[in-house]
């Protein structure tokens, strides 16, 4: 059993207990936009593509390594996945949209590798096999999907951008507390190094700060606004 396989084994307590009828609870479903997840052949091996590492191989395939942070993703799941907010049960779905057009399935289960260099591997694994089934079961803990994101989407439930240029700013709490206990609400956050989100599927276009604000950092604050209004501790 590799290293990247141990780290993607579902939760050893079990899964999140969910409500059979989801008309019961609200939930929330999460899309990271624009994340920088491409694998290139360094060398004699595939790898997957990062600042850090493979400066003088973009630099040398006339690309911007600046571009390439595939640690804010790994950070932006981390935050997602850890949250009392999923423990709880109430993370619906979670997806993951590359720079590529890669749109990528992500189970609430999965135990994502906490270390960078596991989380790299995975990935590559991911865009090679294009599924990683849980160690303990038959599950897809992540599946590559067919676009666009919006087939996967529930009728009805509210799609939310999350910019620091966004037209307002708003205070999550009261946000999130008007669309009631027992709605189901759409964030979609970028999970790139620069630039915006240009979804063309989202009905509102908001900032949760003054200042501009990491992908992880955006997380938080809608999953702590979220267990506040669901009475998450």
């Amino acid at each position: 059993m590799s290293q990247e396989e141990e780290n993607v084994a579902s939760d050893s307590d079990g899964p999140p207990e969910q409500n059979q009828n989801e008309d019961d609870e609200g939930g929330v479903i999460f899309i990271l936009e624009k994340a920088s997840l491409e694998a290139g052949k360094v060398g004699k091996n595939y790898q997957l593509l990062n600042c850090d590492d493979h400066g003088n191989f973009l630099r040398k395939h006339k690309r911007d390594p600046a571009q390439y942070r595939p640690d804010i993703v790994h950070q932006a799941l981390l935050a997602i996945l850890d949250s009392p907010l999923n423990k709880a049960g109430r993370l619906k779905a979670l997806y993951v949209k590359t720079d590529k057009n890669v749109l990528i399935q992500v189970n609430p289960h999965i135990r994502i590798p906490r270390t960078f260099k596991r989380f790299c591997g995975l990935m590559v694994q991911l865009l090679q096999k294009l599924s990683i089934r849980a160690t303990n079961g038959s599950d897809k803990l992540l599946r590559v999907v067919k676009q666009p994101v919006t087939r996967h989407l529930p009728v009805g439930a509210r799609r939310v951008g999350m910019s620091f240029s966004a037209p307002k700013v708003v205070q999550l709490k009261d946000y999130v507390a008007a669309a009631g206990l027992k709605s189901t609400t759409i964030f979609v956050v970028g999970a790139m190094a620069h630039g915006k989100i240009e979804a063309d599927y989202l009905d509102d276009f908001v900032a949760v700060s003054e200042f501009p604000l990491s992908a992880a950092c955006c997380i938080g604050r809608i999953c702590n606004a979220l267990e506040l209004q669901w009475g998450i501790l």
